[in-house]
């Protein structure tokens, strides 16, 4: 075992992790700092996954073409350069160029590669331990994020967080020396462009009507700009996406007949584990991370608290991953991925009822805590399945185009999150509140048409006393902005509880989509159709 290599790869893993973590408890400061709103931040931090999940794909096929250790590093250099434009920025375009552009192209060209590395350099016993140091170090990024940056954004500021990524990236450009290239499996690919483009527009422009859903309207239009039928933009960009997307498939498929090189091979859409495990990554990390948008939110913006004392309260969840995610790794020696999987799920669920629960007016520390924890029970036994799944289900030329569509999956399931959540969470807010206020009795008719109409050009989650300040800028009698008050604090509970429930709804489908995972410990000789031993896979 390459313990130096390892540690390299880990390394890279942690960094890959590392950055969602890190700023979901930020966003108040991020606010703050660039003088911009809650829904430009989750912009920003939706479009860093959706950089990732447009562009792995093609990651992947340039470590095919020129070589996987000469991307990874290559990937390297363009993300350490993204982190150090992150830590410099001064304005919300520099924020997202560094953040979400150049940090996200750099890990859509790492990860891939990352992947194809460890198979190429580990065999055996050793590779599935590389596997499994991986996935560990995935939950070492999500319980180190929230501390780390809260830690520092509250102490001192989050930029010093991107200062020591390009030390970290640099210190793991080092250690690519301990690498070997994989070796070539036949003929060099040629690039294929033009599905590059469809995917990655085709995943933009979804992921963009979701996210604009809030401001446009989901179906009535609030702030849309077009009008089309009576309904605002949002489904038909939505609808436009989709398009993309088949339009893709489709190319890749009339490639594939001419025997010209296909960005992804659909015939891997057939293979039955593998895409149950990639719609469970998808899964996981739209529940995930739109979870760990919206508890930030609450525990800033409605109860105040800074950014370490968010990272404090949401350790239990990150802890809670790890440490089971590292006996998730023992138990799949005993029990199929299937099992495991289906029982994280069950948790999740509770643990999103049990969130929904402690969302009032002042929090209760154990019972919050508590249901943070089992969130981190329940998604531990998910992770710890499902990057073996993937990688056991294919051979060894899938991998690297195996680990595409794995990434892929996860930044697509983290940018929806972040996006359909974030979405949810402010069209209740609005939609609570206009109905909050148009039924006090301590608000005049002429304030129930301004509040009215102001709501109906879209709206933003900010704090009770920017509502209060807004109030008394305009005049309003202080019995007015009362109840104008009272009616948004409302509203904020209600559409929290609202995003938490919707979080707790998606696992049902995902239980159902879990049937395909193995139901047989993965290494274990799979039993033919006679009843005697066939190939163990």
């Amino acid at each position: 075992m390459n313990l130096r290599l390892l540690t390299t790869l880990a390394a890279a893993q942690f960094l890959m992790v590392l950055d969602q973590a890190v700023m979901n408890v930020s966003i108040s400061q991020l606010v703050e700092d660039f003088d911009t709103t809650v829904t430009t931040i989750q912009a920003i931090i939706a479009f860093y996954a959706l950089v990732m999940a447009g562009l792995m794909l093609i990651g992947g096929k340039l470590g095919d073409i020129y070589g996987r250790k000469r991307i990874f590093k290559i990937g390297l250099v363009i993300y350490a350069c993204g982190s150090a434009l992150t830590a410099a920025s001064w304005s919300v375009a520099s924020l997202a160029l560094g953040w979400s552009v150049l940090e996200g192209i750099g890990a859509a060209m790492v990860m891939p590669a990352m992947v194809a590395l460890v198979a190429g350099n580990f065999e055996g016993k050793n590779r599935a331990i590389a596997y499994g140091v991986l996935g560990g170090m995935a939950g070492v990024g999500i319980a180190v994020g929230p501390i780390l940056g809260g830690w520092m954004t509250t102490d001192f500021t989050w930029r010093y967080v991107f200062l020591g990524e390009v030390a970290l990236a640099a210190a793991i450009f080092i250690g690519t020396r301990w690498m070997l290239e994989p070796p070539a499996l036949g003929r060099r690919p040629r690039l294929d462009v033009v599905g590059g483009v469809l995917s990655a527009l085709g995943l933009a422009v979804m992921v963009m009507g979701v996210l604009q859903a809030s401001n446009w309207g989901w179906l009535r239009p609030m702030n849309s700009p077009v009008v089309i039928f009576g309904f605002s933009l949002t489904p038909f960009v939505i609808v436009a996406g989709l398009i993309l997307l088949g339009l893709f498939a489709s190319w890749e498929r009339r490639r594939e007949e001419r025997g010209e090189d296909p960005l992804v091979h659909l015939a891997l859409f057939r293979n039955v584990p593998l895409r149950s495990g990639l719609s469970m990554m998808l899964a996981q990390n739209l529940i995930l991370m739109g979870i760990f948008f919206t508890i930030p939110l609450y525990l800033q913006v409605v109860l105040g608290f800074d950014a370490l004392d968010t990272g404090v309260r949401m350790l239990p969840t990150s802890a809670g991953l790890f440490f089971t995610a590292l006996a998730g790794s023992a138990l799949a020696s005993r029990f199929a991925p299937k099992k495991l999987v289906r029982l994280g799920l069950v948790v999740v669920f509770v643990s999103a009822l049990l969130l929904v629960g402690t969302i009032e007016p002042s929090l209760d520390n154990t019972d919050f805590l508590v249901a943070m924890g089992v969130l981190g029970v329940g998604m531990g036994l998910i992770v710890s399945q499902l990057g073996n799944v993937a990688q056991s289900a294919v051979g060894d030329e899938d991998r690297s185009e195996a680990g595409g569509l794995q990434y892929t999956a996860q930044q697509l399931g983290s940018s929806l999150g972040t996006a359909i959540l974030g979405a949810i969470l402010i069209t209740g807010l609005l939609t609570a509140f206009s109905s909050n206020v148009g039924n006090h009795g301590d608000i005049s008719e002429q304030t129930k048409s301004t509040v009215e109409q102001r709501l109906s050009s879209g709206g933003s989650f900010v704090s009770s006393e920017t509502v209060r300040q807004a109030g008394v800028d305009a005049g309003l009698p202080e019995t007015e902005v009362n109840a104008i008050v009272e009616s948004y604090q409302d509203a904020q509970l209600q559409s929290l509880k609202l995003a938490l429930l919707f979080a707790a709804l998606l696992v049902i489908p995902s239980f159902w989509s879990a049937r395909n995972l193995p139901d047989r410990v993965l290494g274990e000789p799979e039993a033919a159709d006679d009843g005697e031993p066939a190939a163990v896979t």
